[in-house]
């Protein structure tokens, strides 16, 4: 990602919870607010890159190409198969309901990382009622988002804080300080689609401080993928397309964790393995019995850890 250009993968996420909103069945994840944090020139952009010609769809899919002909069918093909859509809509209802079971328990605060286009603050007014939200993310990406909140004139809560920082090269329990988070609250960290831009060194640094600066009994919540997508001969196909595209886009896919190891690998750092979720476990919960061609993305686990 460029130092001053929103984050392409983030538009992207938020293209795609628009379009399940108004077009999808059998809802994984309700988002009806993405669909405007995107201009209609941004949508248009994302239509034409995913509405693939009705060749490459005959040469993959034959027997889903007769019923392709016009744009509309074409792209609800493509959604169908890009792993960005199944794994953006189910880490993301995983996620928002770990945080209720999490408020049930007693967390007040709700820090998300990487936060990108997230409306939680604005499409969950219950919620917020019982938390304080801290959004951390990107400056230039969390820059557009507050641009384009202010042109929707949403109203900003007194429970909603944003908080600017590069993972790269700058602190998290630093950025956290300068803001109104209370490291003795008990808390919420959702860090999602984030851990395989970053080296395998930052991701578990990142680990490392929300230990540091929440108390014994917070929850993180992140997804990761696993080596394998890293191995051409082992990576799913549609898995080797979507890093091609981060590549074109300058936001490559570089580290891949060991899920054999990871309850291992957390230990140390102060985090307990509560709940882990592979791609079949993922398939079972969000997409068993589904017939409209949705499917777990491989390769993608679910975590959540508990701050011991």
């Amino acid at each position: 990602m460029k130092e001053n250009q929103v984050s392409h993968t983030a538009l992207l996420m938020a293209y795609v919870r628009g379009y399940h909103a108004r077009r999808g069945t059998l809802k994984i994840f309700e988002d009806k607010l993405a669909y405007h944090l995107l201009k209609d020139e941004e949508r248009a952009i994302f239509d034409r890159q995913f509405t693939p010609p009705l060749q490459l769809i005959e040469a993959v899919d034959p027997v889903s190409a007769a019923s392709c002909h016009d744009q509309a069918a074409r792209l609800a093909w493509m959604m169908r198969l890009i792993p960005s859509a199944s794994h953006s809509l189910s880490r993301s209802r995983y996620t928002e309901d770990a945080l209720e079971e999490a408020v049930r328990q007693g967390a007040r605060q709700y820090v998300i990382l990487g936060a990108g286009m997230d409306s939680f603050a604005f499409r969950r007014p219950d919620m917020l009622e019982k938390l304080q939200v801290f959004e951390v993310d990107h400056p230039a990406t969390q820059a557009f988002k507050r641009s384009r909140i202010a042109e929707l004139g949403w109203e900003l809560s007194a429970q909603l804080h944003f908080v600017p920082v590069d993972f790269t090269g700058e602190n998290l329990a630093a950025a956290l300080t300068r803001s109104p988070y209370d490291s003795k609250t008990l808390s919420f960290f959702s860090w999602l689609g984030v851990t395989y831009y970053l080296p395998r060194q930052a991701v578990f640094t990142t680990l490392r401080a929300f230990a540091d600066i929440a108390p014994a009994g917070s929850f993180v919540i992140f997804d990761y993928m696993d080596t394998d997508a890293f191995v051409p001969e082992k990576a799913a196909k549609r898995i080797q397309i979507s890093m091609e595209k981060c590549r074109e886009w300058e936001e490559p896919l570089i580290t891949g964790l060991d899920p054999t190891t990871l309850a291992a690998d957390l230990a140390p750092i102060g985090l307990r393995l509560d709940e882990h979720l592979s791609p079949s476990d993922i398939q079972g919960r969000y997409f068993q019995g589904r017939t409209d061609g949705y499917y777990a993305c491989e390769h993608v686990h679910f975590a959540r850890a508990v701050v011991v």
